[in-house]
């Protein structure tokens, strides 16, 4: 049986330079020392003298290791479990808008971040969502030589050349915690890490701005007990008080002691969330929210950060909250917006909490007005087609000179061998086509390359632009579209969006006329990433250009849409992402569209009304995805 004793707390041992992921807590047992390891951000929070309960595991290596043992704290007359770290595994659905039909499955497990490698994954999240040349994410440290650097990516270590060691993410705080979200049985080409969330103390100090400009000073004190939110981590003070008293003190000296200080004195019943960072591929997938809500309950279930009083309230100032809903979709109001004019939410943990949110919302004049919502969807609905889209015996074919005068003499010769002599190559791809599509259809066209799917594609782009080229037109029959038709199309390498050397969100802006309509159209194409957003084209992979289009192919405000190749060049978890956003987005807009696609896994994401496999002369309708 495992063994149990009352332990005491000497001190934490923590190296600055890996403190986030190793530290140690030595504690006495008895009579006896005991040096029990654990990360370094959690060990810091003990102060000497406090009781703990201690239980080792039979086979408890002498010292201990991170897994030989069980460490609680008592805590208002219960026991905190305080090691091994929090952690829980869900499975997320993400489910059909149509059917409620399960349309892809992800297994995730949230834990607190407590190896180098899951702050390795956090620098790279970091540096996909707003890392520049010109801002680090993250530093390094030389163990051998204490030489530290800041860098977006672990650098070598200027003077002996080794590969530095993961520090500290730069902007966190020492009170900081890190909950990532780990993808289980991934396939071999996705991220382990999807997504983190950090906890911070609440701030120290918080005014509200009113619409009129005026401020109201330390407004939670005015909605909330003082005590939820103080006393918090405030190094800055102490720091201030110790430099007047002692100004011949090295500052570092200073500074670390005022840190040592904070966390002794940070114990509060609110946290705050301080960042949530999604995989680009992976935001408008719902792990935003999903996230969150794992955060809520380890911020609940282990009293994070400081691991004192219970919690009952949850802050966050987040600008991004004016785009993205996915915080008010894990419960948060929004209350106010502060000094500076960055929104706050809240989110209650109990009952107390909830009702002064109610109550602050029911009898504030300009909470009454937005009624604890912030987001508002700004991307409108287009004028549906006013009727359906006729083609009528329509016939279309080609015709093509092949001849031999362009090669080289002995190339001529191996063509000629195999019967290739100059000749007339007539094909016909549509045969008397008839096909009526309806208002709001989702029509997927699927079929053998060559078979007509561009063609039939071409000719409906025909009818709409007015475009008087022979290949845009049918050699007969007639394609009848309605009087209010307005078409974008997408066909590789024939007719796309222009965009010129623009920064993408600029091009998209002049385009859509409203930067948050246009912050949707690139979340709903898959470029969540802002830092994409800056990008000109040639910045942009091939898979990253292609879905920059559709965005640019949908900021023109089309209630008919042709896409041919969609998604050709993403791989298939993202491709069936994409597929699903766009499939959403446009039911929503109310837009009529055909997509040509070779892949499987994007007809099933796309949930198409229709499926028309285009043969060699004829359209039949497909059963199923």
């Amino acid at each position: 049986m495992p063994s149990e004793r009352v332990v005491h707390v000497l001190a934490p041992r923590i190296e600055r330079w890996r403190y986030r992921w190793f530290g140690r807590l030595v504690v006495m047992d008895g009579r006896d020392e005991r040096t029990l390891p654990m990360t370094g951000t959690v060990a810091q929070w003990f102060q000497p003298g406090e009781q703990l309960l201690l239980t080792l595991a039979d086979t408890a290596n002498d010292p201990p290791g991170f897994q030989d043992y069980a460490l609680w704290k008592p805590a208002d007359n219960e026991l905190l479990p305080v090691w091994p770290l929090w952690q829980e595994e869900a499975t997320f659905e993400r489910r059909s808008p149509l059917t409620e039909s399960v349309v892809a499955t992800y297994r995730l497990r949230f834990r607190e971040a407590a190896r180098e490698t899951d702050f390795l994954a956090i620098v790279d999240l970091e540096q996909s969502h707003y890392a520049s040349e010109h801002e680090y994410v993250a530093r390094w440290t030389c163990p051998d030589d204490e030489t530290t650097l800041d860098a977006n990516t672990r650098p070598l270590c200027p003077r002996c050349h080794r590969p530095m060691r993961f520090t500290d993410l730069l902007g966190s705080t020492r009170a900081s915690r890190f909950l990532v979200a780990e993808l289980v049985d991934r396939a071999p080409y996705e991220p382990a890490i999807v997504g983190y969330v950090r906890i911070d103390p609440p701030l120290p100090i918080m005014h509200r701005r009113l619409p009129d400009g005026s401020l109201v000073r330390h407004v939670r004190r005015l909605v909330f007990p003082a005590d939820w939110f103080e006393p918090t981590y405030w190094p800055e003070q102490i720091f201030r008080t110790l430099r007047e008293r002692l100004p011949d003190v090295d500052p570092d000296e200073l500074w670390a002691e005022a840190e040592e200080r904070a966390l002794g004195e940070c114990d509060t019943r609110a946290a705050r969330i301080a960042r949530v960072v999604v995989h680009p591929d992976y935001r408008g997938e719902g792990l935003g929210h999903t996230l969150v809500t794992a955060a809520l309950r380890w911020i609940t279930d282990r009293r994070i950060p400081e691991m004192r009083r219970s919690k009952v309230i949850v802050e966050t100032v987040a600008m991004m909250a004016r785009y993205n809903p996915f915080f008010e979709r894990a419960g948060f109001r929004y209350l106010w917006d502060t000094a500076s004019g960055r929104p706050v939410l809240f989110r209650g943990l109990t009952p107390d909490a909830d009702a002064l949110i109610d109550r602050f919302i029911a009898t504030d004049p300009v909470a009454q007005a937005h009624e604890g919502r912030l987001y508002r969807p700004a991307l409108r609905s287009a004028e549906p087609l006013a009727g359906p889209i006729r083609v009528r015996h329509v016939r279309k074919g080609y015709r093509r000179s092949l001849d031999l005068d362009r090669l080289q003499p002995e190339l001529r010769a191996v063509l000629r061998a195999f019967g290739v002599e100059r000749r007339v190559v007539e094909t016909v791809v549509l045969r008397h086509l008839d096909l009526d599509i309806e208002p709001g259809e989702i029509v997927a066209l699927i079929g053998a390359s060559g078979a007509g799917k561009t063609t039939l594609l071409r000719l409906l782009w025909g009818a709409a632009s007015g475009q008087r080229g022979s290949r845009y037109r049918p050699d007969s029959g007639a394609i009848e579209l309605p009087s209010n038709t307005v078409a974008a199309a997408l066909l590789p390498g024939e007719v796309e969006p222009k965009w010129g050397r623009e920064p993408l969100l600029q091009r998209i802006v002049a385009a859509i006329e409203d930067p948050i309509a246009a912050m949707e159209l690139l979340n709903a194409v898959g470029l969540s990433d802002a830092v994409l957003w800056r990008a000109s084209p040639h910045e942009l992979s091939t898979g990253q250009r292609e879905r920059a289009r559709l965005a640019l192919l949908l900021a023109e405000r089309p209630n008919l849409v042709l896409l041919d190749e969609f998604a050709a060049h993403l791989d298939p978890a993202l491709a069936s992402r994409v597929a699903r956003k766009i499939a959403m987005l446009l039911r929503r807009l109310h837009i009529t569209a055909l997509i040509a696609t070779h892949r499987p896994e994007v007809v099933r994401a796309l949930e198409p009304d229709r499926i028309l496999v285009v043969g060699y002369g004829g359209i039949v309708q497909a059963e199923t995805a």
